[in-house]
């Protein structure tokens, strides 16, 4: 699976910077936003392309108005949607900075309209958003362009996955990613179950990834030891510029953290090999083994007390200390000697 020029089994982690509604309105501040990911060490930028319109409709009815508990809780859905939207005619512009910087840059559709928009624009790749993932006509028009579906899971039961799947694979796409999402803004690290990670590789064979909104670097860290292969964190310049998701976005310095802790879990993670490297070879000068601990004449028994298992380890191995004990010596042996099966009568 490969998105514009980056393969996702290339061992390498496919780090998401999320735009959102962190330009605050205005389009220098999304720009500035495109180029600050590109050095805190993103892969990509994202997009989201709605209206308030395309979203939900403007009503003062009780079911419109936020109270979940959430952070935007009081507001209707049409309110936060008009302050938090992008302006479909920054798109192009901001698709331009990040090839520009080269970044690959793609987006989250939320309804017909936008996904022929994004056509237009020539997207590498779709993201569904979490609330979206029971929209399966949506998910189908998605799948059916061809190109990778990056599915969020914040709000999926077993079920509602296994259907978006589905209308993937019905559509003939089976470039599809799995993300776990923990939909709380911010996120409590003790509900962000990063065990999903693998078993949604292991669960639906899919490749499998985080989009996260917990506060920190732990939880994409951990998510890359269990297998993630794509990483997605709302981006911000400066968290004082306020916006409905600036008080769970990162900021350049916290992005570039991450990052680095990222790649350098990548290292750490390695793979499966016994073999030694050099320096692992070397450090077995450090082992235990078979050392005669004091002066011997020839003809001596071999006893716990004239020989130990020691370091350094270029004796005899541990393994035959109880086959020795109670043998004999050919020769003198001087302490500090490394025992050897030629020092030793049959």
């Amino acid at each position: 699976m490969k998105i514009g020029n980056f393969d996702l089994n290339s061992g390498k982690t496919f780090i998401i910077a999320e735009l959102s509604a962190n330009h605050n309105g205005s389009l220098d501040t999304a720009i500035k936003t495109i180029r600050a990911a590109k050095r805190a060490g993103a892969d990509a930028i994202k997009l989201q392309t709605y209206t308030a319109e395309t979203i939900t409709i403007a009503s003062d009815k009780e079911d419109f108005i936020l109270k979940s508990g959430s952070i935007w809780d009081g507001i209707t859905f049409h309110e936060l949607y008009q302050q938090a939207y992008t302006p479909w005619e920054w798109h192009a512009e901001l698709f331009k900075v990040a090839e520009e910087e080269n970044l690959i840059c793609f987006s989250s559709p939320f309804d017909p309209t936008a996904v022929e928009f994004l056509e237009k624009l020539d997207v590498p790749a779709y993201k569904i958003a979490s609330f979206e993932i029971t929209d399966i006509p949506l998910i189908e028009l998605v799948a059916s362009k061809g190109k990778p579906v990056i599915l969020s899971t914040g709000i999926a039961t077993e079920a509602d996955i296994r259907l978006a799947l589905d209308a993937c694979y019905r559509m003939g796409n089976k470039e599809v990613a799995l993300l776990k999402c923990t939909s709380s803004y911010p996120a409590p690290i003790e509900e962000a179950n990063m065990l999903m990670v693998k078993d949604f590789i292991d669960r639906f064979g899919v490749i499998s990834g985080l989009s996260d909104h917990t506060m920190g670097s732990t939880v994409p860290v951990v998510a890359v030891c269990f297998g993630a292969k794509i990483i997605e964190k709302h981006f911000i310049t400066d968290r004082s510029i306020g916006g409905p998701d600036s008080s769970f976005s990162m900021n350049e310095q916290e992005f570039t953290d991450m990052v680095k802790a990222v790649r350098e879990a990548e290292k750490a993670i390695g793979k499966t090999d016994y073999t030694l490297t050099e320096k692992q070879k070397a450090g077995r000068d450090f082992s235990r083994s078979l050392y005669i601990v004091e002066d011997l004449k020839s003809g001596e028994i071999l006893t716990s007390k004239n020989v130990r298992s020691i370091r350094p380890g270029f004796g005899m191995h541990p393994k035959y200390y109880k086959e020795v004990l109670g043998k004999t010596v050919k020769q003198d042996l001087k302490k500090g000697t490394r025992l050897a099966w030629e020092d030793i009568n049959a």
